[in-house]
């Protein structure tokens, strides 16, 4: 077992090997010491320590760098080792910015300099923050190696799951030597592809999602049959409930299908969420979000697929692809939305392989100096196209209606605006596409013409519409037409032809209560939702008050 890492960055080299020295003296034997003179400088040496598989105990940062301040030092830092104790080393002028990162990054501590005589002032600081550690450290980096085709859409299915399920991987291609030697090594055929070596140089051929997280260490399987709260999806409304229902003392668990964060989670800036000025990606604020849910209790399981619901008496069963189930007091449906396929020829087969249905931010650097087109109008769209400009060549956004200000956020179509590398063609929809092994070319129709051109493309991301998938739940709960899941007053009183039945007892429901007493629906399966990261994590809070009232008057 390698030792954890203490990791000191400041600025002036005095002080950096001093803080190391001291640091050494004290802790040298059990843990290696990591010094670093500028915030870029940190980062670097963070990201090597996580491909290594190694853990980062404690981060001790100066706050006043050139370049990059400690808070903001420290921000990224956590999206590396989120589990890390973070100290802020301050002058008494600093308090201000120590007072900011309490907020920002979830500081641990602020530690006034100077910190001589250390055995009274750093030692003892640094001994708290090892003890907190201790207690949940980072979960070891494990490096999962993929060997597959570059356009096998089940090996970016892989590179996806991995990815958004925070776990350090290498994509190597069949076709190429490395990958060819390591498939030769495993002794596995390169006709029986994607493989999967996981850390302890298993192969996995063709494996499942389950196989695949299970080898890394993350949880497919409940670890009882009972819950006082069951949880259906892992995006901000279920992510948000997760936090509340274990803070408060349910026992609760969160059942995701693929990657907690959903469609949020895959967003590459979030700016307008409360608290964070300077934006947030969705993967940084539904890591953290999982981590916090997990620090009460909760439970997680990943891969996971819900295909029933059934009230059993007092009871609330969820029932699993595999035929298992759980049972739980109260159920919060939190399953989300998903996008909307495109409907034109030729888009099928290419699913995957050059089309992509969301963000897919593991292919953003494979598009380097290439062109990229983005269907949508919407804030995922616009979110997108921000991101991906800084790879591509060009960014094209084609959009059905006349304009995006009918369904994008003024800040965001500024940003666009002022972005060179992004073009905007409005009216504009995609009616064909062919390819080889891969997109080549789309067909584009100006909707108010009807003229058509072809356009050579081999990447195409597509954010329309939403598209609930609440199947599972038809002849249970009332949906109104589209899908959603009704609640609270929307609900119908009596059986119509949104659902099999409508609210029966004698109260009212509850806000958010579906026609299934006990049974709560947020975020953006519920009919009428507000479609806002903010919104969905604050009605995820509010069903877990819900869910309280229901259990006290049941």
């Amino acid at each position: 077992m390698t030792r954890p890492v203490i990791l000191t960055v400041d600025d002036d080299p005095g002080v950096s090997r001093a803080v190391a020295r001291d640091l050494r003296r004290e802790y040298g034997e059990h843990h290696r010491i990591v010094r670093a003179e500028s915030g870029p400088a940190a980062l670097e040496a963070l990201r090597e320590i996580a491909l290594r598989g190694e853990q980062v105990a404690v981060i001790l940062a100066d706050q006043r760098m050139p370049r990059m301040t400690g808070v903001e030092f420290l921000e990224q830092a956590m999206d590396l080792f989120p589990r890390a104790r973070r100290v802020l080393l301050t002058a008494y002028a600093d308090t201000d910015a120590a007072i900011t990162a309490i907020n920002v990054v979830d500081l641990d501590h602020y530690l006034l300099k100077p910190w001589d005589p250390p055995e009274e002032k750093l030692y003892p600081v640094v001994d708290a923050m090892l003890a907190a550690w201790r207690e949940a450290p980072d979960r070891p980096s494990a490096t999962i190696r993929i060997v597959g085709h570059r356009w096998s859409a089940r090996s970016y299915e892989l590179r996806d799951l991995v990815a958004r399920n925070q776990l350090s991987y290498d994509f190597l291609r069949a076709d190429e030597p490395e990958g060819a030697r390591l498939l030769e090594a495993a002794g596995v055929d390169a006709e029986r592809l994607p493989v999967v070596i996981t850390e302890d140089g298993r192969a996995l051929v063709q494996p499942s999602d389950g196989e695949v997280v299970e080898a890394a260490g993350l949880s497919t399987t409940a670890s009882t049959d009972v819950y006082d709260l069951v949880v259906v999806g892992g995006g901000p409304a279920g992510l948000g409930a997760s936090v509340y229902g274990g803070s408060e003392g349910l026992r609760t668990v969160l059942v995701e299908q693929r990657a907690t964060g959903g469609q949020a989670g895959t967003s590459s800036r979030i700016e307008n969420y409360l608290g964070f000025p300077n934006g947030v990606s969705g993967d940084q604020l539904t890591t953290r979000a999982r981590l916090q849910a997990e620090k009460f209790g909760t439970e997680v399981l990943t891969t996971r697929s819900v295909t029933a619901l059934e009230p059993r008496g007092r009871a609330r069963v969820v029932r699993f692809d595999d035929g298992s189930e759980i049972t739980a007091h109260a159920v919060v449906l939190a399953t989300g939305v998903s996008y909307r396929m495109l409907d034109c020829p030729g888009l099928d087969e290419h699913t995957g392989q050059g089309v992509f249905y969301g963000a897919a931010a593991t292919e953003a650097a494979s598009c380097a100096a290439q062109d990229v087109y983005v269907v949508g109008g919407a804030n995922s769209a616009g979110q997108a196209a921000m991101n991906f400009s800084r790879h591509a060549s060009k960014v094209v956004m084609l959009v059905r209606g006349p304009s995006l200000t009918a369904s994008m956020s003024h800040y965001l179509i500024e940003q666009i605006e002022q972005n060179p590398r992004i073009e905007v063609r409005t009216c504009t929809e995609v009616v064909g596409a062919s390819g080889t092994d891969h997109l080549e070319k789309l067909t584009l129709r100006d909707r108010n013409t009807g003229d058509e051109e072809t356009v050579e493309a081999s990447w195409l991301f597509v954010f329309i519409g939403a598209a609930p998938r609440t199947e599972w739940l038809d002849g249970v709960v009332a949906r109104d037409a589209r899908g959603f899941v009704l609640t609270g007053p929307d609900l119908p009183r009596e059986p119509d032809s949104r659902g099999p039945a409508g609210w029966e007892p004698e109260r009212d429901p509850f806000h958010l209560e579906t026609s299934v007493p006990g049974v709560f629906a947020v975020g953006d399966v519920r009919a009428e939702s507000v479609k806002r990261v903010a919104s969905a994590v604050g009605e995820g809070a509010m069903a877990v008050s819900l869910v309280h009232r229901w259990l006290e008057n049941r």
